[in-house]
């Protein structure tokens, strides 16, 4: 999606009014909306949220109630009822992302019960970001989470069959690339912010012609890292 609203760094949800009426005034201009979201949310304004988003990068913290509960003040199953929902209720393009905190997330077991619900619940082509802690404001008791701890996060997730497995918060180009998942082709390089190399052909594997799951231009685009100035007057 080059061209596109997000709504991020803060919970849209707590804007949930403000989020439609832009989302809908995006589309009136041809942009597409994106929701980075907690998921915690009642299911009658999340019918209406969702009505208006064209993707959502969900964050689903852990998968233990423990953690919910004693990091986060909430709970872990309203969080998994809005991922079903998002998936097989709805048109928008559904991401999730797990922050991997050391001796908080990141052990096997979870890691094993997260992905393979994943695959179980919303199929092997929803993406999962794995990325690094690092310790900042009130959490700063725990060392950053090791280059090494994201790989096995992706180990785990593909031996239990999601396709799309990703390492974020460090400068990882391996664990951005997006590989085809029937002949292993790297059809999406990325560095960062930059995408490096593009062998997708209208959606689909340059080298075998496979699918790839996902929303995409015809072209890459080139903005990477660059920042937009946006004046106020």
């Amino acid at each position: 999606m080059a061209a596109r609203g997000r709504f991020t760094y803060n919970e849209p949800a707590i804007f949930h009014e403000y989020a439609v009426d832009t989302a809908a005034a995006c589309h009136e201009l041809g942009l597409r909306t994106v929701a980075v979201t907690a998921g915690y949310v009642c299911p009658e304004p999340r019918a209406e949220f969702y009505a208006h988003m064209d993707a959502a990068n969900v964050d689903l913290k852990a998968f233990t109630e423990r953690f919910y509960r004693e990091l986060c003040s909430g709970s872990l199953a309203p969080v998994l009822d809005t991922l079903r929902y998002i998936r097989h209720e709805t048109g928008t393009w559904l991401e999730l992302t797990t922050l991997l905190i050391p001796g908080a997330n990141d052990s096997d077991t979870e890691l094993d019960e997260l992905t393979g619900w994943v695959v179980a619940e919303l199929g092997c082509d929803v993406p999962l970001h794995f990325t690094a802690f690092h310790p900042d404001f009130r959490l700063r008791d725990r060392p950053p989470t090791p280059a090494a701890t994201l790989q096995r996060a992706r180990a785990i997730a593909w031996r239990n069959g999601v396709r799309y497995a990703y390492a974020g918060n460090v400068r990882d180009p391996d664990g951005g690339r997006t590989l085809c998942p029937a002949c292993g082709a790297a059809v999406i390089g990325r560095d960062g912010f930059e995408v490096r190399d593009w062998s997708l052909r209208g959606g689909a594997c340059a080298a075998c012609a496979t699918r790839i799951a996902g929303v995409f231009e015809a072209l890459p685009g080139t903005w990477g890292a660059r920042r937009q100035p946006v004046r106020l007057d």
